[in-house]
């Protein structure tokens, strides 16, 4: 396995040059001076609607974007990806488009991680009178009881006749777990098939998972999935993967009604994506390939799942030392450190001498030069629902790195975190 060379991957972030530490990566990655620049280049100089009888190079250039999209899902065609200004509007755009395909009396089967793939079917089940099912994670430690992970043998009791639409997560931005995508959906339609399910379909969210790992819709057997691409070193859009065969059977189009869209991602894009931020994401790919020899998406992200293990090493070993567990410090998730999890740490320090999440986070605030942060993180109800109840209005710390981190930062990060728990 190749290793990484985090000098080359920062020297690429203009905006790691100033030396500070950003460790709050899962709510959004610096960005390549590669993607700023074709950003630039494209306002500067090819700006124009694409129907533009004149507009041959940018509309060239959007397609690029599309064409780095279908690498990165491992899809297989530019009209199975579409983008949007975020990746909560294009599931809600999903929702909307397969509004007339759901009938009264059918299940969705959601999970309590990020609103994105939970809100848009919550509220298309409010419409249509269906029905929400929750996959809940569970403990896995007694003596913690925030320990949370999603295990399929909680999932398949939830799965019947009616299951119509599971929404997954393959990474939770808080716990930071990763689950085994292909043989969750492969377990579930296998359930759904023995139940006489008439037709189910899986909506993947991969925003907290993108950066980390590879990801491969084809193997996975998904029909839509989503990413922020802003989290994945480019700018701040998203982009969907959609299946055709549910592009083309399941989905009425959204848009205005005169256009021929039947086949084409542009059926669930009421709004035309920014054009600059397509071509700027057509950066990506090139950028995340350069990480190793092999000039290869899955050796580039091998190398970087080894990577973030290293770094993730000094922090989960530091908040699970036996001194730090009787201090109250309670992982949220499990702490255990391997290939299963990604290096997204979420932790709460509570018991007889509790700290306010706020109150650690604005430590290193005081100390400058380090950027970690609390709340809930778009996941409301995960945290809502941690028992013993934690406060809404606090959260929990989250303390996230991707590649481009190092071990000397994350040292430097636990020096301040035993200041503050001292």
């Amino acid at each position: 396995m190749a290793v990484l060379d985090t000098n080359k991957a920062r020297a690429c972030f203009p905006s790691l040059r100033s030396g500070h530490i950003y460790a709050d990566n899962a709510g959004g990655s610096r960005t390549t001076q590669a993607v700023i620049d074709r950003i630039v280049d494209y306002l500067s100089n090819t700006n124009a609607q694409l129907e533009a009888g004149y507009a041959a190079v940018n509309s060239q250039r959007v397609s690029e974007g599309s064409i780095a999209a279908v690498e990165l899902f491992n899809a297989t065609s530019p009209d199975e990806v579409g983008f949007g200004s975020s990746a909560t509007m294009l599931l809600e755009n999903i929702a909307r488009a397969l509004e007339n395909d759901i009938q009264p009396g059918d299940e969705f089967i959601i999970t309590y991680e990020h609103e994105a793939n939970n809100g848009a079917w919550k509220r298309l089940a409010a419409r249509r009178n269906a029905v929400v099912k929750y996959w809940h994670p569970i403990p896995v430690s007694a003596e913690n009881p925030y320990s949370l992970t999603y295990r399929v043998e909680e999932l398949l009791p939830l799965v019947s006749s009616r299951t119509r639409l599971a929404a997954i997560t393959a990474c939770s931005n808080i716990l930071g777990s990763v689950i085994p995508v292909e043989e969750i959906v492969k377990a579930l339609r296998q359930r759904a098939k023995e139940q006489g399910a008439m037709k189910i379909e899986v909506a993947l969210d991969c925003v907290a998972y993108a950066s980390h790992r590879r990801m491969d819709v084809q193997k996975w057997d998904v029909d839509y999935c989503v990413i922020s691409v802003y989290k994945v070193f480019g700018a701040h859009n998203a982009v969907a993967y959609v299946r055709p065969a549910a592009l083309q059977t399941s989905f009425t189009s959204i848009v205005h009604d005169f256009l021929e869209v039947d086949d084409k991602p542009r059926k669930f894009q009421p709004d035309g994506p920014g054009q600059e931020l397509v071509y700027g994401a057509s950066a990506i790919v090139p950028y995340l390939k350069s990480l190793t020899p092999e000039d290869d998406l899955t050796a580039s992200f091998n190398a970087i799942a080894k990577h973030e293990q290293d770094i993730l090493t000094p922090l989960l070993r530091f908040l699970t030392d036996a001194k730090q567990v009787e201090r109250g410090v309670r992982i949220i998730g499990e702490s255990e450190i391997n290939f299963s999890r990604t290096s997204n740490v979420s932790f709460v320090v509570v018991g007889q001498n509790a700290i306010k999440s706020k109150n650690i986070v604005e430590a290193f605030n005081k100390k400058g030069g380090i950027s970690i942060q609390c709340g809930y993180f778009g996941a409301y109800y995960l945290i809502d629902n941690l028992r013993p109840k934690l406060d809404m209005n606090d959260g929990v710390v989250r303390i996230s790195f991707v590649h481009y981190n190092t071990v000397e930062e994350v040292e430097k990060i636990v020096d301040v975190l035993r200041e503050v728990l001292a």
